[in-house]
């Protein structure tokens, strides 16, 4: 026979000490770290540990003996098993404090900056159904908590649509409302989910790649404009187009109806074709100019990035033009652009702007906006930028006066980061979604740039993800 594990501990009236990485929180069990999802500093709990390693465990409280004065009633019926919104509990000045030691201590302990004039995070003025887009998931495989199991009058789940339980690729939590984004979004959701369920549509089983229905996208824009894209599994016309009327005719407010076929192993669109069902194959968006410029509206595809947070980002890229200062003579370059939206906020106020993206669909999307917008003095070039950032493409366009970088998670090439010591603007503004990542790649700036402003942004309430705009001045 084989041995039988030992039963991992239950540690009782643990005080939770503060908040750790991936929207943890942190406790001290006899000298050894715990990771707790869902409590707040402060509270002292009775922990469950599931997961116990040399250095560092894994638990779950199970009892709140005494609750934090930080703690709040969160808003989301799903809180505590959606893994989406960990920091719901906390209140919101306690989040905002927490994200700005996060950065401080990112950029302190890993890239050796001075943090002494780090100004104050700039919190999200709406910390409820702020974000303009969403992705649930249909699956066979429908996520029960313990109480919903020991219900003796639950019926048998026939599906769900909502999203992924954290670390479970295969489980997903039926949402029967999210806090994340405004009406009608969950009034969409919860009538796809009805009318699949009546019309006895199959949901999709991604062990077995069998199954219809597949994924439902919903984005909103601050025009009052609404997208849905319905993502099916293979095409059949005579089940998804009944659903797609349905939506048309329920939802006057969807101004752009679409969906996609994807006979794919894996989830990911970017390489499908876009079938549009009904009204515009856009969305758009609109952004105030930055001191005294016009507004600006952008074109939003199924397929684009813009930041989800639509009040945010106007802040976060006034923080990157304050920081940018540019003068009118200025030649500007904007890396990982995305659709152009940083470039185009900026190009009235510089001679010429240059944005490289990687996907190109997106520089299509840079270009359509550039051109609805007015703006002649900028172009927008695709490809991967370690190879397009090159020394004949800066002799082409010119040696730039400033750089704006926005790259994700992973941070930048180690590539571009010597081609940007080689280049030397006179600034960088680099914009982050991580500041881990962030650090580094200042730290290796440091041979040549200081770091001086530093703003932290709060782009997504209740999580611990953080966006950090940092200044950098040529030696």
């Amino acid at each position: 026979m084989g041995r039988r594990n030992s039963p991992l501990p239950l540690y009782t009236e643990v005080p939770i000490l503060s908040t750790g990485a991936e929207g943890m929180a942190i406790a001290k069990v006899d000298g050894l770290v715990v990771f707790v999802p869902f409590v707040v500093p402060g509270d002292v709990v009775d922990i469950q540990l599931y997961k116990k390693k040399k250095n560092y465990a894994e638990g779950r409280a199970v009892a709140i003996r005494q609750y934090s004065g930080l703690r709040v009633d969160p808003e989301c019926p799903h809180f505590g098993v959606c893994g989406g919104c960990k920091w719901q509990a906390m209140r919101y000045d306690a989040q905002l404090e927490a994200k700005q030691t996060q950065v401080r201590d990112n950029l302190e302990r890993l890239g050796d900056v001075d943090c002494s004039k780090m100004r104050s995070i700039c919190g999200s003025p709406v910390t409820m159904y702020y974000r303009n887009k969403l992705e649930y998931t249909f699956s066979t495989k429908a996520w029960r908590t313990q109480e919903e199991m020991l219900h003796e009058n639950m019926p048998p789940a026939n599906g769900a649509l909502g999203y992924h339980i954290p670390q479970m690729f295969d489980k997903v939590l039926d949402i029967k409302h999210c806090a994340l984004q405004a009406d009608p979004s969950n009034a969409i959701r919860n009538a796809v989910r009805e009318y699949v369920l009546a019309h006895g549509l199959d949901f999709y089983d991604i062990r077995n790649h069998t199954g219809f229905m597949r994924n439902l996208v919903l984005r909103n824009s601050t025009l009052g404009h609404w997208m849905v894209i319905v993502i099916v599994a293979y095409e059949d016309n005579g089940k998804l187009f009944p659903l797609l009327d349905m939506l048309r005719d329920k939802f006057p407010q969807i101004t752009s109806l679409q969906y996609i076929v994807n006979d794919k192993w894996n989830d990911s669109y970017s390489d499908l074709e876009v079938h549009t069902y009904c009204g515009s194959p856009y969305i758009e968006e609109q952004m105030e100019g930055y001191n005294g410029s016009p507004s600006l509206r952008f074109v939003v595809n199924p397929k684009s990035f813009y930041q989800t947070n639509s009040i945010q980002a106007q802040r976060l890229y006034g923080f990157v033009a304050e920081f940018a200062e540019l003068q009118p003579d200025d030649l500007l370059y904007d890396l990982y652009t995305g659709t152009g939206t940083i470039a185009l906020f900026l190009a009235d106020k510089c001679r010429r702007v240059v944005g490289i993206e990687y996907v190109e669909e997106a520089v299509a999307d840079a270009r359509v906006n550039a051109e609805r917008n007015g703006f002649s003095n900028a172009v927008f070039y695709a490809g991967d930028m370690a190879k397009v950032l090159d020394e004949d493409f800066v002799e082409q366009h010119g040696r730039p006066d400033v750089v704006v970088t926005d790259p994700p998670r992973a941070g930048m090439h180690q590539k571009v980061v010597d081609q940007l010591l080689k280049i030397a603007p006179r600034k960088i503004v680099y914009v982050s979604c991580n500041p881990a990542t962030q650090a580094r790649d200042l730290k290796l700036l440091s041979e040549k740039y200081e770091v001086r402003r530093i703003q932290p942004v709060d782009m997504f309430p209740h999580t611990q993800h953080v966006e950090n705009v940092a200044e950098l001045v040529l030696k």
